[in-house]
């Protein structure tokens, strides 16, 4: 492509600047370089001697015969490894511009696009596009009478062509045509190449169901013969915009393709499948579509109520076994604060709250804005996360560390009012770090009317979203607060002396148990390698706070201080730098297969999915669905005492019911939206599947006795 040399210079700096603001920045590049390359005129787009894209305006006819439409395509070819755009070109890109310049009395259709390629490019960023070459075609209309002997067609064209960079380009393309009575296909295997790849508007050859979900829709596909794998290309919608669909592998010609989109406006796209070649077929969403069972609906329960189904939730937080280590420590500290004025009193318990507060508000800010960017967000995602897993280990063993007596924070003057003893004694921002660490450690647990009322939240618009939040964080401050406000009940409690230092250290072994719970967690996420490494971790950071709290006080010479802070930085970096920043970093980041193998003594799970839970209950069988993660407390609580029992297992047997396991350890979105069909955003969550009730499968409480559970599977009457 020939260019000025301001053109050059242009592609060569944003060249330099693509390559520094990575694909966050991705659609404000493309929109500059479009700015100074779209004046560029050539069929071949060239950047630095190498051809990109070359383009062609190709006719499937030798002639034109008045009065008879013909095809007038596009090609182009793209250089390896470089793509350009589908008319919905994703997260980012523009789409493909193909615009005939015809003469008077000729026509043009609309522009027939093939089916694209779901390209998944860094930062997880999803576009629709084509390798290779593609062919777009409009079909053209010609008059019943043309007074020349031939045709000069011309077409504008404009597109984005992309690899590690993006560089747009246009061509001013022409053909010309002789005008005849008669003609003769041309460029035949081209066009019937093509052809085969556009999408069909008949009628699918197969079963489609819409079910509209808390998320968008469900797109169910039924009987789709010998096809291997399914996927969704919505068309680009600017009222609505719909999120991106992940493929699906067919079982048994089903699946369930989850379309995510806010509300339930029409939805529009392709469903393409696979077996060895790719056919694809438009549909689209009807409006009556049924919805899915509990879909939320404010009308059905007051927002009001659902609110107050959150501050109750919040209440039984307090009481729920991922939160008793931190909210020993309240305690305690009211314990200590039992001789202090009604003031400061006030004062920690606002604080306290205050951190609660924080958290929560916090977390609602930032699921909020994932839902915002179209991502399934739930509650307790974070614990998802290994890494968030593993910083708060730290955060855990530093405040066991700190309880023990192993390192003191002294800060000199009045910052000692504000944050010494951060972490378990007297101080403001102890009392605060205390509140945050509660909510943090209170999230893996979904207490009972908690599931309704976030189900209920996380469907709703921004605003419901924070104040549900602020419902839970106050049901959960609110026995802290009422105690601060009311200091005469503290009365009841212990008066204080010696014996509390030693209840002190004694309440670092309840937080050393949850790190040893996370811990466990990490290793279902990441193997035993990453346990190992995030212990040796943990070990240096003990180290640093020994030598903190040995050798840096007010009595250490400089000599000692001097040695000691050296001894600091090198744990530091052996923990933080080696054991984490190389070793952790590089642990398998997959969980172990819990389905390779059944085991003999317990109960025999058959690991989730869509498709195979609908076969079960096509088939008339009992499924009891066991929604589970390894970071939630009470789901194995439930498992140990109420589910994995002998009474619960010889039912199961007895009655032919075939336990299905969920487990959410790691992210599923087919778990996900799964829950979310039953406005559920968190486990543990139970479902029993009777048989003639695979519309209406029984919800069991978060809670579980083996008492409950028999009597809902009907072993018990």
């Amino acid at each position: 492509m020939g260019k000025t040399f301001p053109q050059l210079y242009a592609t060569v700096c944003l060249t330099t600047v693509w390559s520094h603001v990575g694909y966050v920045l991705r659609p404000l590049a493309i929109l500059l370089s479009a700015f100074f390359l779209l004046t560029s005129l050539s069929s071949a787009q060239l950047y630095q001697g190498q051809t990109l894209v070359e383009a062609t305006l190709v006719a499937d006819t030798t002639a034109i015969v008045p009065g008879q439409t013909f095809r007038l395509g596009l090609l182009l070819r793209m250089a390896p490894g470089w793509h350009t755009y589908w008319e919905n070109p994703g997260d980012s890109g523009l789409a493909t511009k193909f615009e005939p310049q015809l003469p008077p009395g000729f026509s043009a259709g609309p522009l027939a696009w093939p089916l694209p390629r779901r390209i998944i490019e860094p930062g997880d960023i999803q576009v629709y596009a084509y390798k290779g070459e593609v062919l777009l075609v409009r079909t053209i209309t010609t008059p019943a009478a043309i007074d020349t002997a031939e045709i000069n067609l011309l077409a504008k064209s404009t597109w984005l062509v992309c690899e590690a960079i993006c560089i747009p380009g246009k061509a001013d393309l022409q053909l010309t045509l002789p005008v005849a009575a008669a003609a003769e296909p041309a460029n035949t295997d081209l066009f019937a190449k093509f052809k085969a790849q556009l999408p069909s508007a008949d009628q699918p050859p197969f079963t489609i169901s819409w079910t509209a979900t808390p998320t968008g829709w469900n797109l169910g596909l039924r009987d789709a013969g010998d096809a291997t794998r399914a996927d969704f290309y919505p068309f680009a919608e600017d009222k609505h915009p719909v999120g991106h669909t992940a493929p699906r592998d067919l079982i048994r010609g089903a699946a369930d393709l989850a379309i995510p989109v806010a509300g339930f406006p029409p939805v529009r796209g392709i469903v393409v499948l696979e077996n060895g070649e790719r056919r694809g077929w438009t549909v689209a969403s009807n409006t009556d579509a049924p919805v899915a069972r509990d879909t939320p609906v404010a009308a059905k329960t007051g927002l009001w109520t659902y609110l107050l189904f959150g501050l109750i939730g919040g209440f039984i937080l307090n009481l729920m076994p991922c939160v008793l280590p931190v909210i020993s420590l309240k305690i305690f500290g009211f314990m200590r604060q039992a001789g202090d004025s009604r003031a400061n009193i006030l004062k920690h318990g606002l604080a306290f709250t205050a951190g609660i507060f924080l958290w929560f508000l916090g977390l609602a800010a930032v699921i909020i804005a994932l839902k915002s960017a179209g991502s399934e967000v739930t509650w307790a995602f974070q614990f998802q996360n290994p890494w968030f897993n593993y910083v708060i280990g730290v955060v855990v063993f530093v405040f066991a560390l700190n309880l023990f007596g192993v390192f003191e924070i002294v800060l000199p003057g009045r910052a000692t009012q504000g944050m010494a003893e951060a972490g378990g004694h007297g101080g403001l921002a102890g009392s605060f770090a205390q509140g945050i660490l509660a909510t943090l450690l209170a999230t893996p647990c979904t207490a009972p009317f908690l599931g309704t009322a976030l189900g209920f939240a996380f469907s709703q618009a921004s605003a419901v979203i924070a104040a549900m939040f602020a419902a839970i964080a106050a049901g959960m401050a609110f026995p802290y607060l009422l105690l601060s406000a009311q200091p005469g009940w503290m009365k009841y409690l212990p008066k204080p002396g010696v014996w509390m230092e030693r209840l002190k250290q004694f309440m670092g072994f309840p937080l050393l148990a949850t790190l040893l719970w996370l811990l466990y967690v990490i290793g279902q996420q990441r193997g035993t390698e990453a346990v190992i490494w995030a212990a040796a971790t943990y070990l240096c950071l003990g180290l640093a706070a020994w030598l903190y709290g040995a050798f840096l006080g007010p009595v250490s010479s400089t000599r000692a201080k001097t040695l000691a802070t050296l001894g600091i930085l090198l744990s530091l970096l052996l923990g933080l730098g080696y054991f984490t920043g190389s070793l952790f970093t590089r642990s398998a980041a997959t969980m172990p297969d819990k389905s390779a193998a059944t085991p003999t003594d317990g109960i025999p799970w058959v690991p989730f999915s869509e498709a195979e839970l609908q076969r079960l209950l096509a088939e008339g069988r009992p499924v009891f669905l066991d929604f589970t993660a390894d970071w939630c407390i009470t789901c194995k609580f439930n498992l140990r005492t109420a589910i994995d029992t002998k009474a619960v297992r010889e039912a199961f047997e007895k009655l032919g019911i075939v336990p299905m396991l969920a487990d959410w350890t790691n992210s599923n979105p087919e778990i996900t939206r799964k829950l979310a069909q039953f406005d559920r955003v968190g486990v543990p969550f139970y479902l029993f599947y009777a048989p003639g009730r695979a519309d209406d499968p029984v919800i069991l409480p978060e809670l579980l006795t083996e008492q409950i559970l028999l009597r809902a599977i009907g072993a018990q009457p």
